[in-house]
């Protein structure tokens, strides 16, 4: 039988009826904080980068100009990530912030020389990276300690440890003491860092931290309705 279907629109009738639906969305205000923050995309970004043709429209067939753009724009992520965080070495790129902190915790399990298979994770953490790392260390058989690093005796033996610079709540504590005590027993720590405040605060190099993730959303990522936004890995070159 024929389809059923109503009858044609012209493209210019197509998008008014679009626009006409789009505009019975609600836009509220977001207040969650917690690792997202409304941002502007700069229009000269947008248009010459996100827009540019160059980068996604292949000259030729057989010529392959966006994987060279993507590898390009890959190549200037990791180079952007190493020069913020001061670590020698960055992957391209991770799911969020909560995945790469779990990445993390099991990179410091395979890397550590301690013993433990305590791992210390600050209750000053985003929720939602908690609860990821809470289910990879359940099938890891790794036994999380969840506790305030201001007052966590940090002589309790542990193989690593993750802090959130700036806290979830925006607070900024200097945690290079606490770093150099973890070291001393061979622990390996993280930094769940806000990117953009690597600019103005010390880096994760300066307080020597072992390894840096974080999400890259604030570089001009539009809010949406929450993640993931493209997070960022990046560690000591010796591992």
């Amino acid at each position: 039988n024929p389809l059923k279907l109503p009858q044609p629109l012209t493209e210019n009738e197509a998008l008014q009826q679009l626009k006409s639906i789009a505009q019975q969305n609600k836009v509220y205000r977001s207040y969650i904080g917690m690792g997202y923050y409304n941002c502007i995309t700069p229009t000269v970004i947008q248009r010459n980068i996100l827009e540019n043709p160059n980068w996604y429209t292949a000259y030729t067939p057989y010529q392959p100009e966006i994987a060279q753009g993507r590898l390009e724009a890959l190549l200037n992520f990791q180079t952007m990530v190493i020069a913020m965080t001061g670590l020698e070495i960055a992957n391209a790129s991770l799911l969020d912030e909560a995945t790469a902190t779990a990445e993390a915790m099991t990179m410091s399990y395979a890397v550590t020389k301690h013993k433990s298979n305590h791992f210390f994770v600050d209750i000053n953490c985003h929720p939602q990276t908690i609860e990821v790392i809470k289910t990879r260390a359940k099938y890891l058989e790794i036994k999380l300690i969840i506790d305030n690093p201001q007052t966590f005796d940090f002589n309790t033996p542990i193989f690593g440890a993750l802090f959130q610079y700036p806290a979830t709540n925006g607070t900024i504590y200097d945690y290079q003491q606490i770093i150099e005590q973890i070291h001393q027993q061979k622990g390996i720590v993280t930094l769940a860092c806000d990117l953009l405040s690597l600019a103005l605060l010390k880096s994760p190099r300066e307080l020597n931290a072992d390894i840096a993730v974080g999400n890259t959303q604030r570089f001009g990522v539009p809010l949406g309705y929450g993640g993931p936004h493209a997070a960022f890995f990046a560690t000591k070159d010796e591992y």
